[in-house]
């Protein structure tokens, strides 16, 4: 149940706006002597000016979230771009290594590794995302963006024959509940970004955290649950659903011997797929059990929630 597109779309000017906000701090300030601590200003170049600039940037970044991460020397800020300028994942989680060795104190590291994680997720590749993903919070415990991503793939890849089922379950669980309630406290957003932006960032990663809790609730055959959340990940971001949100959203009240409303939503995620697909398929064969079901013919057997 992956939106990496989506995500990576909405953060292109985000992502952007930290580098180049970063760039001006750096442009605009004389080099110190001594680099300022982690966390203090660096003196400004226009007495004048410099209070006014920083009142509403300080003002605007406090209401959108945390600040963004900082450079303190301009070497720092140059070897960032240099590593961040990677496209490939492997490179750049080489490169983000490399830059955590050299600068083990920088604020930037963060953004090296979050854009890995968001690198390797878009490329299906689980294993890797998870470990960028918790090398993130590392750093950062509360990064909602990161512990959406960290329990979507723990919750995607339990199985009911894993021992540690329960367990992994429950870390799912406290991980996106965490984001729910971190999204508005945490998201790392530069001043001057656009508020359709920041609205869009949080809204997609509520959908997620709620898809996630959805998800586990299913599989752990609690199909109540798996309806609320699953129309809560919905109501999130309702102009862009996930299409496997919706069609476990139809099997939720299936198994619930809510068949009408059932049915309504299996047409819902029929409209919203090709047939022949990996989703499209499962989504055409429970709208057409819930049809036989409602009609009255005999009914198919019930579909298997779809997987990833």
């Amino acid at each position: 149940m992956k939106r990496a597109a989506v995500i990576l779309g909405i953060l292109t000017l985000v992502v952007t706006s930290v580098a180049v906000w970063a760039e001006a701090q750096n442009s605009t300030q004389p080099a110190p002597q001594n680099p300022p601590a982690a966390g203090q200003a660096a003196p400004a170049q226009g007495a004048a000016a410099a209070p006014a600039q920083a009142t509403t940037q300080g003002a605007a970044a406090a209401a959108a979230g945390k600040r963004p991460p900082q450079a303190k020397t301009q070497p720092e800020f140059d070897a960032y771009k240099l590593a961040a300028a990677s496209t490939d994942p492997a490179a750049l989680e080489k490169a983000s290594d490399d830059f955590a060795t050299k600068f083990p104190d920088s604020e930037l590291r963060v953004l090296l590794y979050k854009n890995a994680m968001r690198i390797y997720q878009s490329a299906n590749n689980a294993e890797k995302t998870d470990a960028m993903g918790r090398k993130v919070l590392g750093f950062d415990a509360d990064d909602p963006e990161a512990l959406v991503i960290v329990a979507e793939v723990i919750a995607e890849r339990t199985r009911d024959s894993d021992i540690d089922k329960d367990q992994r379950f429950g870390e799912a669980i406290s991980m996106a509940k965490k984001a729910t309630q971190t999204v508005d406290t945490d998201i790392q957003v530069p001043a001057g970004t656009p508020q359709d932006k920041i609205d869009a960032y949080k809204s997609l990663l509520r959908s997620n955290a709620y898809s996630i809790l959805g998800t586990i609730e299913f599989k752990k055959e609690n199909y109540a649950g798996a309806q609320e959340n699953l129309q809560k990940s919905i109501d999130a971001f309702p102009s862009n659903p996930d299409a496997v949100v919706v069609l476990r959203l139809a099997l939720s009240l299936d198994k619930q011997q809510k068949y009408p409303e059932a049915l309504k939503v299996a047409n819902r995620a029929v409209e919203m797929t090709q047939d022949n697909t990996v989703i499209g398929t499962p989504a055409r064969r429970e709208r057409d059990r819930l049809q036989q079901l409602t009609g009255g013919a005999a009914p198919a057997p019930p579909q298997s929630p779809p997987k990833n």
